[in-house]
């Protein structure tokens, strides 16, 4: 059984904990992370997601991604997250994320790396992830348009994309 902390609109948290997949109470909100890899050409790494999975079976996500496990950091989820779906070990864990998205249920934090990984570098969790390969901006795009790829919006893609190598709103 794993249980999740519970956080306050400002993300605060409220010392208070759920059994990951149970609903949450009023005026409570979770953390997830999102961790997308890049390569040197610029290609993100993507996940199929496995079939046997709730929520979008099948599709395409980003690199990697999940819950915030209790008493964990984010940064420390989204490095355990990339251990466990990719077989990654990188040096997430003092990393603060380049961006934080406010959705319905919580706060999505969004890690960006540069690497120079291969696919011949990755050991998959088989009961997550089916598949993985590289692919550039249009491509995730296309993929999205046809019904491939967990239907994101199309500037959120293109933002994660310009975002790999800045940091901050302003253009250096």
């Amino acid at each position: 059984m794993e249980y999740i902390d519970l956080y306050g609109a400002d993300r605060q948290p409220l010392g208070q904990t759920i059994l990951r997949g149970q609903p949450l109470p009023p005026d409570t909100y979770r953390l997830v992370v999102h961790v997308c890899l890049f390569n040197t050409q610029g290609e993100m790494l993507i996940q199929q997601r496995h079939t046997h999975k709730s929520i979008f079976p099948d599709l395409w996500d980003l690199s990697a991604g999940g819950q915030v496990s209790h008493g964990e950091t984010s940064s420390v989820a989204a490095m355990r997250e990339t251990a466990e779906e990719l077989g990654l070990h990188l040096p997430i864990a003092d990393m603060r994320p380049k961006l934080t998205i406010h959705f319905e249920d919580g706060f999505d934090d969004i890690y960006l790396l540069s690497t120079d990984i291969t696919i011949n570098d990755l050991r998959l969790q088989q009961e997550e992830v089916h598949a993985v390969r590289f692919a550039d901006e249009n491509t995730i795009l296309q993929m999205i348009q046809e019904g491939r790829f967990i239907p994101y919006h199309e500037a959120y893609i293109r933002l994660l994309f310009t975002m790999r190598t800045k940091t901050g709103s302003f253009i250096r």
